[in-house]
């Protein structure tokens, strides 16, 4: 019981620390959720929910840095408020390629509005996780800022 408990403990600490060193992928630690699928009497439909695990729950309200592409909610160029996901929109979760933990809803800081690209992005933002909804994302980045376009 007590090596189990220190094996956890070492691995929450050494995952938040990972977290915090620029390049190191995100998306590795968002993914930590357990699915599970029940019946939901509201939607009439068997639905999988994720919920975040400890390890990702010491990541609410801290800013994060994160690599992945953008996904438009409109045709305008410029965007404050669109998806991100950690694959390119042709694999990403909107398209039922990916789970729900591989995408978040961006909110740019100070409505700054992003010019829409198909190049791997890095953002810096706050980490927002709500857990118990089926119907949205798992994941909001809010008073996020662009930090790098990886040209492929």
């Amino acid at each position: 019981m007590r090596s189990t408990l220190f094996i956890s403990l070492f691995c929450l600490i050494t995952s938040i620390s990972l977290a915090q060193d620029r390049g190191y992928d995100q998306w590795n630690t968002l993914a930590m959720v357990n699915m599970e699928s029940k019946f939901d009497d509201m939607m009439g439909m068997i639905i999988k929910t994720a919920t975040p695990t400890p390890v990702v729950q010491a990541l609410q309200g801290k800013e994060i840095e994160i690599r992945g592409y953008m996904i438009a909610l409109d045709v305008t160029a410029k965007q404050a408020h669109f998806m991100f996901s950690r694959y390119p929109q042709n694999m990403c979760f909107f398209c039922g390629a990916a789970g729900p933990e591989s995408a978040m809803q961006v909110f740019m800081a100070g409505g700054k509005k992003l010019e829409h690209t198909t190049n791997k992005v890095v953002l810096k933002g706050i980490l927002n996780i709500q857990k118990g909804d089926p119907t949205g994302l798992i994941y909001t980045l809010t008073d996020a800022e662009l930090i790098e376009i990886i040209k492929s």
